[in-house]
């Protein structure tokens, strides 16, 4: 059932933004007056096809292959073009028009984002205000010294007011060198704390290790954690652990949860701790030595034990609740959107030069997996999935690599500066570069997706 889930939401996720790409294209060639011959959600053989109404007669279908999808302009390179219709082909059309026409479907993505992150406004969120959890000895959060109970309110002048904002600033401030410069406010008053890193920054951009690397966790939500089963011969039984125990405290550190102790385990590759579990009614204190395990390429701590928390409960004042009117909700809308893409952007070029690992490019089977969780988490989850992934699409689209829209946009503005289009041997050069790119992402997006669950 949860893979019926998982594929329906991804297919959905698909269709829904394939839609919304191709509709750009679509409905802007449509008002330049550019013949469009079909329109197609998903590729390969049309399943049901409908023919408009118009002078045009396009057809609108939806094809066997539901990973993308197509507008088909009229277009004398693709055949034979009756001279009555020439006028309307692509490649008679005005160079400024062409333009229009393919950045149309990025542009849409972007405002389909903007619409999403409006209405997830209006509806109302609920987010969790950036405070500090436990701060480990020794770590370079300990040394520069943040304490449990800080209340995070800026990382140099990108405010944070929720934790969402505080992972985007950080990994956008650490990945780019130097200092964190947090502003944060501890008992009322406000402090400047320089967090310096001295380790090797490109392992800590892998997803999920930037704040264990840095040394510390943020406040979470409270619940029992209790062990459920433990393997013969894994570390958790040579330690002692007993299904049942209920996990108290590792290394002298209150487990307010169960992911604190999965964090506080996996920064203890080849070390000892020790570990507070109550047995019984009774506090037992064990040891556990600590294996390592490469999980994407990052050395990480594991027991071989499973776990599972009990009913959740959130400390007051942790939680905060907002919702925007209309107008205010749009201003946020294009706010987060221009964030996150200047983010994408920004990730990609570091990615690009090595600053940032490329751990963090994900496949469809990663895609997958969080369309399903985002669906099982309800309809404000899989919105804001949407939007994510609507703003990585329209971004990643406008790169200037042949066979995207911007390596298309790139062709018109060096025809527009000739005088004359590239040559068809460069233009067959510059799509052989573009596939051997493009597979080269995929294959490195499938690597990550395999490894990870081989993991």
């Amino acid at each position: 059932m949860r893979i019926l889930i998982v594929l329906g939401s991804f297919l959905a996720a698909i269709g829904i933004l394939v839609t919304v790409h191709e509709f750009g294209h679509y409905w802007v060639a449509k008002r330049l007056g550019f013949k469009v011959l079909r329109f197609s959600v998903g590729f390969g053989k049309p399943l049901i096809t409908r023919v408009g109404r118009d002078a045009d007669r396009t057809e609108y279908c939806i094809s066997a292959i539901p990973l993308g999808g197509y507008v088909k302009l009229l277009d004398e390179r693709e055949g034979e073009v009756a001279p009555a219709e020439l006028g309307r082909s692509f490649t008679r059309r005005p160079v400024l028009q062409r333009i229009a026409v393919l950045l149309a479907g990025p542009a849409m993505n972007l405002l389909f984002a903007v619409l999403l992150y409006a209405v997830l406004a209006m509806i109302g969120t609920v987010a969790v205000r950036p405070v500090v959890g436990d701060v480990r000895p020794g770590s370079a959060a300990a040394a520069a010294g943040l304490e449990r109970g800080d209340r995070i309110l800026a990382v140099g002048d990108h405010a944070t007011p929720d934790t969402g904002e505080l992972q985007i600033a950080l990994i956008s401030r650490f990945s780019g060198g130097g200092a964190l410069p947090l502003l944060v406010s501890r008992d009322g008053v406000r402090r400047r704390i320089d967090l310096v890193y001295r380790g090797d920054r490109v392992a800590l951009t892998v997803p999920g290790r930037l704040l264990p690397g840095l040394g510390f966790d943020l406040a979470s939500w409270h619940s029992k954690t209790f062990v459920r089963e433990v393997p013969a011969g894994s570390a958790g039984a040579r330690a002692g652990l007993q299904a049942g125990d209920r996990l108290v405290a590792i290394d002298g550190a209150v487990l307010d949860n169960g992911a604190q102790f999965v964090d506080a385990v996996g920064a203890a590759a080849d070390r000892r701790v020790t570990i507070d579990v109550e047995r019984h009614g009774t506090i037992v204190h064990l040891a556990a030595q600590v294996p390592a395990v490469s999980e994407q390429g990052v050395r990480m701590g594991r027991l071989g034990i499973t776990i599972a928390d009990g009913p959740r409960s959130w400390p007051p004042g942790l939680i905060l609740e907002r919702r925007a009117g209309p107008l205010e909700a749009l201003a946020d809308g294009a706010s987060r959107t221009w964030e996150m893409s200047a983010l994408t952007v920004q990730m990609l070029w570091r990615i690009t030069t090595g600053q940032v690992s490329a751990r963090n490019i994900s496949g469809p089977i990663s895609i997958a997996e969080f369309a399903g969780v985002s669906a099982y988490l309800g309809l404000t989850a899989f919105l804001s999935f949407l939007a994510v992934i609507s703003v990585s699409l329209g971004v990643l689209n406008l790169a200037p690599v042949p066979l995207l829209d911007g390596g298309q946009v790139v062709y018109q503005l060096i025809e527009a500066v000739k005088g004359s289009p590239l040559s068809e041997r460069m233009q067959i050069i510059g799509q052989q570069v573009g596939i051997a790119l493009l597979v080269l992402l995929m294959s490195l997006a499938f690597y990550n997706d395999i490894s990870r669950h081989l993991n």
